[in-house]
């Protein structure tokens, strides 16, 4: 059998374009899908400098002449998109690699148009039967039972109105839909989620106390879609914990595996619905839960995500005394 030389085989073979410049920015190599990309000619190019062959293409200009590692949107030809990530190496050549997103843009731009269509579509009727179950209320006085009536009609739609969005979301998601597939600093999430969500905490008196390993092993996976479901686990944690308590979240990991908890002292659940609560629309029994805000969809969205990334959620809990959700992500493999 043949010697194989295998990274010039990826070379040849990658779908992703990829372009390698000596430390004088003089283009060295490029592959195939890279040439097809940029509609150029691999024979033309190479031995040009950057500036020469891509002066009419600036920010693909420029991940060849800064420095450090740097992430740009490339254009290219025929009004196609892609995200170009440049890094040097030891002796200061340049490799750039290219990855074609239209399709995705245009697959993420026809979701939010699908949302916000939907959304609106099924917002108006239900604002309309809400607001019907208002005027039945003028119209002369009600007995108790008619009035209970009323009253879930109006939750119900104010319910369905919340999670109008989320829904149409959480149906995209479990189609199958892609997901971006990127390594994420998943430290930096978490702060960044905990940070955005302290304004509210300081409203409930409620403490936000973080425990994150450093390093954090990466995972990969699409960022916006994992920071929604952290954002999800620890949104509940406040809207479900007892004024000045604590909550606590805390993310570690190892060369196979990284997790993700969020622990409370708040209203808890009942044994009976603890398998239950990971189901799409389904909100407790427990009165206290009712009367806050909420859809049924968060835990379903945030469980559907974990899945979709190859993880696993679940939930501990005792009534009256607190709850810990848990997730678990595959880490990225780091060689020997």
């Amino acid at each position: 059998m043949p010697d194989v030389n295998m990274s010039d085989f990826i070379f040849r073979t990658s779908s992703d374009g990829i372009l390698i410049a000596d430390n004088a920015s003089i283009i060295q190599r490029i592959n195939p899908a890279a040439a097809a990309m940029l509609g150029i000619t691999i024979e033309e190019t190479i031995g040009k400098t950057a500036l020469n062959a891509f002066q009419q293409n600036p920010n693909l200009l420029n991940l060849f002449t800064r420095t450090g590692e740097q992430t740009l949107q490339v254009r290219l030809p025929k009004r196609r998109l892609a995200i170009g990530i440049a890094n040097s190496d030891q002796s200061g050549a340049r490799i750039i690699l290219l990855q074609d997103i239209t399709e995705k843009q245009e697959i993420e731009s026809r979701r939010e148009a699908l949302v916000t269509a939907m959304a609106h579509d099924l917002r108006n009727p239900i604002s309309a039967i809400s607001g019907f179950a208002e005027l039945v209320e003028k119209f002369g006085s009600l007995n108790d039972q008619q009035q209970k009536f009323t009253l879930r009609i109006k939750q119900t739609a104010s319910k369905l109105y919340d999670v109008a969005g989320s829904l149409v979301d959480l149906a995209w998601i479990e189609a199958g839909m892609p997901l971006e597939h990127r390594p994420i600093n998943v430290k930096t999430m978490i702060e960044k989620v905990v940070n955005d969500l302290s304004d509210l905490a300081q409203e409930r008196q409620i403490t936000i106390a973080t425990s994150l390993q450093n390093p954090l092993p990466a995972v990969m996976g699409d960022q916006a879609r994992l920071e929604m479901t952290i954002r999800n686990l620890i949104h509940n944690a406040i809207l479900y914990s007892k004024p000045e308590t604590p909550i606590a979240v805390h993310s570690w990991g190892d060369s196979n595996e990284l997790y993700f908890s969020v622990a409370d002292r708040g209203i808890g659940i009942a044994d009976e619905e603890i398998e239950l609560i990971f189901d799409r629309l389904y909100r407790s029994k427990d009165e206290r839960i009712r009367e806050l805000p909420g859809g049924g969809l968060g835990l379903t969205v945030a469980k559907t995500i974990v899945k979709r990334h190859g993880g696993d959620i679940w939930a501990s809990s005792n009534l009256n005394v607190g709850s810990t959700f848990t997730f678990v992500l595959p880490v990225v493999k780091q060689d020997a």
